[in-house]
């Protein structure tokens, strides 16, 4: 099953959308994050899926498909070969931090950055928790989890090194595209392998598999819960493959009008528009 938050034809207001290959049908909530909040919305988006009439939703339509996450948690430093570009060992524990609400944008927004001339791209897959969660199993996150997306960590690198705190270069508002939509999890296993990959303009610029996470969404989730109660809605980042322009010899930082594609098998892609302001 396919969730998402799009653009109703009526007017500036969003809705809460279902869909499977044959296409979406629009319910009445007002996106998908107050949808999965209310009990017994899995039996609702079944038989809405059982109605035969169905919409193309263009993709300029989709919105980020949960715009009101309590808690976003990212890992760092997740990926073997993005580990090994920065020098690092492979990690005992997850290297986690917070972003807030106001940072996500959605999946065919344009990004604005100021202030930095070292912006950065990081494609990542975001987990989507589905129930409450609290000092949990492995095995009790993996049932928590209500699906997977699409997220890039753009990071203003000038900003993120002028401390030991990975914050403030991570946290600029309207930067980090998510969407277009929810894959639920019981139709794909990202521990399988899915391909992730950034390109800029064209150029493919990350190309990595999911199964390459050191430590994948069950163990994220586990972690975290460890320390905070995770609640329908919440977000966490898994990590970025090799790639990147931090990496790089002598790195190309993105510039103003870079079109930044972002794009996971089996979930769909971002496409956004880099806007580079002094």
């Amino acid at each position: 099953m396919l969730l998402a938050t799009v653009n109703r034809d009526d007017g500036p207001a969003t809705a809460a959308a279902v869909g499977d290959a044959a296409g979406w049908v629009l319910l009445d909530d007002a996106d998908a994050q107050a949808l999965i909040a209310q009990p017994g919305w899995r039996e609702r988006a079944q038989a809405a899926l059982r109605h035969p009439a169905r919409h193309a939703v263009p993709d300029a339509a989709f919105r980020n498909p949960v715009p009101r996450p309590a808690k976003i948690l990212c890992c760092g430093l997740n990926y073997r070969d993005h580990i090994l570009e920065a020098g690092r060992e492979l990690p005992e524990f997850p290297t986690l931090f917070a972003k807030f609400a106001d940072t996500l944008t959605g999946a065919r927004d344009d990004i604005v950055v100021h202030s930095s001339r070292r912006v950065d791209w990081e494609a990542e897959l975001a987990v989507v928790i589905g129930s409450e969660i609290h000092r949990a199993t492995p095995e009790q996150a993996r049932g928590a989890i209500l699906g997977y997306t699409i997220a890039n960590d753009i990071s203003m690198r000038d900003w993120q090194q002028r401390t030991l705190q990975w914050l403030q270069g991570k946290a600029f508002d309207a930067t980090t595209p998510v969407g277009p939509h929810i894959v639920t999890a019981d139709a794909i296993e990202p521990r399988d392998g899915l391909r992730i990959t950034c390109a800029v303009n064209g150029e493919v610029l990350q190309d990595g598999d999911t199964a390459e996470l050191v430590f994948d969404a069950a163990d994220l989730v586990a972690y975290a819960s460890q320390i905070t109660r995770l609640r329908p809605g919440d977000l966490i980042l898994t990590g970025t493959p090799g790639g990147v322009a931090l990496g790089m010899d002598d790195p190309r930082w993105l510039r103003e009008g870079d079109v930044v594609t972002t794009t996971i098998e089996g979930i769909g892609e971002l496409c956004n528009v880099m806007r580079i302001e002094a």
